[in-house]
């Protein structure tokens, strides 16, 4: 992460010269281009021709009739030029579809832009991904989209009937949703609530190991945090998430045991802010005024940053008691004006 600049400092007090400022950039030279990434050499999957060259299998002939027994319309069945699996691309009743239960809040400003978008051009073409949802029989939501929450909410409130989707016949595409959703980058605190609204669903619905779903979570960290976020919607997680991701790692135990290691862990953490925070308003009654100032104290008791690279990695929990411990004798009237601009990361406030 680039660190920041811009410390807010006491009235009065002297600028120090220099403190703050970052290395000029070297200019490219006249007629230099970029170099971007190398193609991946040899061709891979599918030619446009072959999408629909071969019968399609039993399952999605089966997924064709239910679609139009939910009201729906098939429109294609086809692979997908990458991997070559099945999909088909359909009309559904838009009553008939949902998000997923576990993926992040609408943002309302978003929406507000698509309903401008799509009602000033007069076109949807952006199809969502959805799968069939796994509930109880007899539900009225036949679909859920990883993907699409925002477009399918705007759609809703133009007035549309149908939506189109690219439907997946395999139900685990819900799940990763971390890789499926690209409609809006999402920050830490959205990544680590989507992650733990999942793991809870994974593990109501089976009992997997938690490293089973490690292309699902994304990261360790993510679990933990997660549930940090849920505790403490204002949590700061970007100042431990440098930290987390050094010491967290995905468990072997399955999910229902595993969250109870997650949940201790989570508490670990926020006894840890609790001291931090403590620590912070004790720099501000000094005087000591920077977005900084909670990432400046964690880096100051992190227990990793000037250990020996041949030193045995430290476990989860020796970290946060190293880190607790050191935050409880931090010293602030030791904190001086130079250590503060040498310091850098993200705000208090940045998820």
């Amino acid at each position: 992460m680039a660190l920041r600049r811009g410390f807010l400092f006491p009235s009065g007090s002297p600028t120090i010269r220099g403190m703050a400022e970052k290395k000029p950039k070297r200019p490219r030279g006249a007629g230099t281009v970029r170099r971007r990434r190398k193609s991946a050499g040899a061709s891979t999957g599918l030619a446009a021709t072959e999408l629909q060259a071969a019968a399609p299998p039993g399952d999605i002939a089966d997924l064709h009739r239910t679609i139009e027994q939910d009201g729906g319309k098939v429109l294609a069945i086809y692979r997908e030029p990458y991997g070559g699996r099945w999909v088909t691309m359909a009309a559904l009743p838009i009553e008939q579809v949902e998000p997923t239960p576990y993926q992040r809040n609408l943002s309302d400003t978003h929406v507000r832009k698509l309903e401008g978008v799509i009602g000033k051009i007069g076109r949807f073409l952006d199809p969502i991904i959805v799968v069939r949802a796994q509930g109880d029989g007899g539900v009225a939501i036949k679909y859920w989209t990883p993907n699409g929450h925002h477009r399918l909410s705007a759609m809703r409130t133009l007035g549309a009937k149908s939506i189109t989707s690219i439907v997946v016949p395999e139900a685990a595409a819900a799940y990763q949703i971390l890789a499926l959703n690209t409609e809006k980058a999402h920050n830490l605190r959205e990544k680590a609530l989507e992650v733990i609204r999942m793991y809870r669903e994974l593990a109501r619905l089976d009992n997997l190991g938690e490293n089973t779903y490690a292309l699902e979570f994304e990261e360790p960290a993510l679990v933990t945090l997660g549930l940090c976020y849920e505790e403490r919607p204002r949590f700061s997680g970007g100042a431990y998430h440098p930290v987390l991701k050094r010491v967290d790692e995905f468990l072997s135990q399955p999910l229902r045991a595993a969250l109870e290691v997650r949940q201790r862990r989570a508490k670990a953490v926020l006894e840890l802010d609790e001291v931090v925070i403590r620590q912070v308003e004790a720099l501000k009654a000094k005087g000591l005024t920077s977005p900084y100032l909670k990432s400046f104290v964690v880096a100051r008791v992190n227990p990793i940053r000037f250990r020996a690279k041949d030193a045995p990695p430290l476990s989860f929990d020796e970290a946060l008691a190293r880190m607790t411990t050191a935050a409880a004798k931090f010293n602030t009237d030791k904190v001086k004006l130079d250590d503060l601009a040498r310091s850098g990361g993200a705000p208090e406030e940045a998820d």
